[in-house]
Parts: structure tokens; C-alpha cells; sequence
């Protein structure tokens, strides 16, 4: 998608990114940002990791000279490694054509941890980003899909609109222009029914092309920056039938009205008295007229549609119609678009009673699209609709999700190391830590008979089996028979029967005994005390 994000470049001005026939590629740091070199653009498909800031890492790959090199670096990564990944799939599956490639990467590329403010979910589920595309390209999901992929429909190409009423772009405010399609119902080898690329083509006249931002809002509210504002762009050429491409309404249903938006955003060293004029514009629709899945595949259907689980994947708002809004999508797997038509089928016949009122692609719990509770699972286990979530797992009410406790827990209330309410094999319950432990820390034992970490006597630092049964103890206790006794103060001794310290007799100095025992070892040592407790035999 180009390196001229520093120079605040916008990759829908390279003209190679606006066919139909290209893959473009995004990438994105270590960590998930948006890396210094990325130019954003609405005809992104999809990203791969590459470089980033000089202290993050970069990719590693063969080079010159039969060597290696850990220094590769820019979007000059992403695209040979995409091109590796469909290699894959197309060894998989030798019969696919480029647009099932297309198809394959929007359906099983995934958002993940990737971080932009833009991600929106359009009206067909898909969640999508101007920096990112649909998201990480996944190469085993693509694989794995390509295996028992059946090839989409064939293409439609539909002119929805052509306008060739001159307009003037106003400064500042935004210019509308609409274009209400049938996208070609009447013609039923040109009929789009459900979208894969959208081309705005266009010419505008204008003192300064890059103060201009264009957008293009679909029937399903779904919101494409075809143009953002460049301050290098100084050229008073233009656009002349200039094509801007966008994915983001892939999937999405064709018929209904779309509206372009055009912005003049003047610099400060432009004259605001010359303006620019929209000569023509027209829409052309890519897509097919049957729903391009005939059937679901287990990895799709039981990977991304078994919840809409967070606020912030929500669909546009003008996209909520039934017509228009056929699945949900979950965020934290691959993405991926459910039919229809079968969706539409299974909603009157019979689905799990565990199954959402989006209804499923067959009888059982792991072919639910949504869930009436919970679901668990993942996508390479496959996922399914529970009632209760097992042990191991707590219900995330919010998500309608089984996420997996703390590593030891066997039930607990969140993730968090500190919410377990009961212990695995092998693990002790810390009930005042709510932890679980391999070894009790020191002032407990472990109580085998209900695996929990109980606390010792007070004056044990350490003990086992019993809170008596003491084996070290604390600052002024000394250890006895497995008891702690205190040490005794100069005029006391140790009572062993009360287990105390006792006041020796008024006559003596010291004693080991209340009356007459008095002088000896000196004043109750342990030594003395041990003696008390161990008196020799005659």
C-alpha cells in the first residue's frame, strides 16, 4: 500500500491500488500500531507484521549471497509475504481463482490487537480499517478454509449511477451528491445483489488537489475515506476519470442509495477566492447476484459468528434493517461471513435449543451463529453454545463468552490471578489470597483433605499438617515437641502443663518450677524449658 505515510501520503493516488485485480497489503508493528511509513486508503484488503520504530523489531529473511538478514523493513515486506500465504492456499486448492483469493483473505484476515480509531464493522458484519484492511492475514485459517472452498459466483459489473451536472465545492462545507440504484435488478447479467469492490470514478477541477477529502457512504451506512487531505499534493490538475477503490462494503447488499461527499479544506497559502467544481462522477458495482457462499464450512461458521460481544462492533446505524444486516461477528478471531440465505432457512427450522435469535447453519450447538448464554471454544477447536461454562472457564455475561480462568483455577470470577474460587489438581486454594498455589507460602499448611491453604498458629512461622504442629516459629517463640512455646522473662518460668510462662516463687531468682525448684540452669533458657517438658527418668 506504499511508504508514504511520513510525507502524509494517501495510497488511493497510486492507481495500481485502486484495481479490482490488486491486492493491497498493509503492514503494522510488533506490537500492533501503525508503523511511521503506512499510507492509509479504503482499497486496503488486508496487513502482515513488518518494522516499526528503530527499537522494535524487524523481519527476518533470506538475502544476497546465500545469507540471512533480520533488517527487512516497510510495506516491501508485506506484500511478498501475502503473495507466500496465497502460494499456500492456491497449493491447497489449485482451482481457485483470484477473486476466491480475495474472498478467502477478507473472510479469514483478523483484527486481533491491531490499534486504529477507524475500525468500524460494516453492514455485513465485517469488521474494517482504513489503515489495516480486514485485519492480520492468517495463514493457517486461509489454508484451512481454501481446502473445501467452493468457488464464488460469477462476477457482476453494474454502472449504478452516472452524473454529469457540473458542481462547485464549496470551502469548508461538505458537498452531497446522491445516487439512488436498483444496482442493475433489471438486467440480469449485469444485476448486483451483494458487494466485493466499489470504484468511484471521477473528475474534479481544482487550484490545489490536495485540499480535498472524498468519501463514499453506502446504502448500509458504511462511511469509505476514498481522499484525505495532503499538504505535498500542490498540483492544479485535478482528477481526470481518476478511479478511487474501496473493500470496506464487501458483503454488504448493493441496492439502495449511495452518497458521495466531497470536502475543500483550503491552506493557508491558497487564494479561498478560486474554487473547485465537480465535473462528473459515476459508481460502478462489483459483486455477484447469488450470495457468493453456498454452503458454511465448520471453521467459519463456528469461529467468528457465535456473538456480537463488544458495543463497539456494531454495525452502522442505517445498516440494522434485516435486509441489510445478515450476521454478526465476534473481534477476537478471524473474520468471517456467515449465508443468508441458510441463516434466514435455519431461523424457521429447528436450531439448538443454546442457539441466539440469529439463528444457525444446523440442528446442533456448535452451528449457532449467536448464543442464548455462552460460548466456548476457539477457532481451532471449533466453538459452540453452553448453558453453563465448564470447569476452567467463568461466564462473561457481558460477552456472552467462557474465558478461561488463571492457569490453576478451577472455577473462579474473572481472569485475574486473585478470583479463583476453587483449585485444579495438583493446586492448593489460598482462601485469603484467592489464589491458587503448587505450595503453600509460609503461615500456612496445606489440608489434603480439601486442597486450601490453611493458616498456622499464631506463633509458628511455620507448620505442616496441623496449625500446631509447628516446624519453624516466629520472633520469640521457641520450638518444643512441634509446639512454639514463648521465650520466658528472667523471674519466670515455663509451665508446661498451661503452656505458659509462670511467676517463680518470691525466694528464688530464678526456678524451673513453682516452689522449690529454684536456681539451676539459670533463668528459663530453653534448655530449661526442654528440660521441663523432657524430665529424665529415675
Amino acid at each position: 500500500s506504499g511508504n508514504g505515510g511520513r510525507e502524509g501520503d494517501y495510497c488511493s493516488c497510486d492507481g495500481y491500488t485502486n484495481s479490482i485485480y490488486t491486492i493491497s497489503v498493509s503492514s503494522a508493528t510488533e506490537n500492533g500500531y501503525k508503523p511511521w511509513y503506512l499510507e492509509e486508503c479504503a482499497s486496503t484488503l488486508a496487513t502482515t507484521y513488518s518494522s516499526g520504530a528503530f527499537y522494535e523489531r524487524k523481519i527476518v529473511t533470506t538475502d544476497l549471497r546465500q545469507r540471512c538478514t533480520d533488517g527487512h523493513t516497510g510495506t516491501s515486506v508485506s506484500a511478498p509475504m501475502v503473495a507466500g500465504i496465497i502460494a499456500l492456499a492456491l497449493e491447497a486448492n489449485s482451482q481457485l481463482t483470484w477473486r476466491d483469493v480475495q474472498h478467502l483473505l477478507v473472510k479469514t484476515s483478523r483484527p486481533a490487537h491491531l490499534k486504529a480509531s477507524d475500525w468500524k464493522v460494516n453492514g455485513a458484519g465485517h469488521k474494517v480499517s482504513h489503515f489495516y484492511g480486514f485485519g492480520l492475514v492468517d495463514a493457517e485459517a486461509l489454508v484451512v478454509e481454501a481446502k473445501k472452498w467452493t468457488a464464488v459466483p460469477s462476477q457482476h459489473m453494474c454502472v449504478a449511477a452516472s452524473d454529469k451536472r457540473p458542481r462547485s465545492i464549496p470551502l469548508v462545507q461538505v458537498l452531497r451528491t446522491t445516487a439512488l440504484t436498483s444496482a442493475c435488478a433489471e438486467h440480469s447479467d449485469q444485476r448486483v445483489v451483494y458487494l466485493e469492490h466499489v470504484v468511484v470514478r471521477t473528475s474534479i477541477s481544482h487550484p490545489r488537489r490536495g485540499d480535498l477529502q472524498i468519501y463514499l457512504v453506502s446504502p448500509s451506512g458504511t462511511k469509505s475515506q476514498l481522499l484525505a487531505k495532503r499538504l505535498l499534493d500542490l498540483s492544479n490538475e485535478g482528477f481526470t476519470n481518476w478511479e478511487f477503490m474501496t473493500v470496506h462494503c464487501w458483503g454488504e447488499k448493493a441496492e439502495g442509495q449511495w452518497t458521495l461527499e466531497i470536502q475543500d479544506l483550503p491552506s493557508q497559502v491558497r487564494n479561498p477566492e478560486k474554487q473547485g467544481k465537480l465535473k462528473e462522477w459515476s459508481l460502478i458495482l462489483y459483486g455477484t447476484a447469488e450470495h457468493p457462499y453456498h454452503t458454511f464450512s465448520a471453521h467459519q461458521s463456528r469461529s467468528r459468528m457465535l456473538e456480537l460481544s463488544a458495543p463497539e462492533l456494531e454495525p452502522p446505524k442505517a445498516a440494522l434493517s434485516p435486509s441489510q444486516v445478515e450476521v454478526p461477528e465476534d473481534e477476537e478471531d478471524y473474520t468471517a461471513q456467515s449465508t443468508p440465505g441458510s441463516a434466514n432457512i435455519l431461523q424457521t427450522s429447528v436450531c439448538h435449543p443454546e442457539c441466539g435469535d440469529k439463528g444457525c447453519d444446523g440442528p446442533n450447538a456448535d452451528q449457532c451463529l449467536n448464543c442464548v448464554h455462552f460460548s466456548l471454544g476457539s477457532v481451532k477447536t471449533s466453538r459452540k453454545c453452553v448453558s453453563v461454562c465448564p470447569l476452567g472457564y467463568f461466564g462473561d455475561t457481558a460477552a456472552r463468552r467462557c474465558r478461561r480462568c488463571h492457569k490453576g483455577c478451577e472455577t473462579c470470577s474473572s481472569r485475574a490471578a486473585t478470583q479463583c474460587l476453587s483449585c485444579r489438581r495438583g493446586f492448593y486454594h489460598h482462601q485469603e489470597m484467592n489464589t491458587c498455589v503448587t505450595l503453600c507460602p509460609a503461615g500456612f499448611y496445606a489440608d489434603e483433605s480439601q486442597k486450601n491453604c490453611l493458616k498456622c498458629h499464631p506463633s509458628c512461622k511455620k507448620c505442616v499438617d496441623e496449625p500446631e504442629k509447628c516446624t519453624v516459629c516466629k520472633e520469640g517463640f521457641s520450638l518444643a515437641r512441634g509446639s512454639c512455646i514463648p521465650d520466658c522473662e528472667p523471674g519466670t518460668y515455663f509451665d508446661s502443663e498451661l503452656i505458659r510462662c509462670g511467676e517463680c516463687h518470691h525466694t528464688c531468682g530464678t526456678c524451673v518450677g513453682e516452689f522449690t525448684a529454684c536456681g539451676g540452669l539459670g533463668p528459663a533458657s530453653p534448655k530449661r524449658r526442654l528440660a521441663a517438658l523432657n524430665p529424665r527418668k529415675p
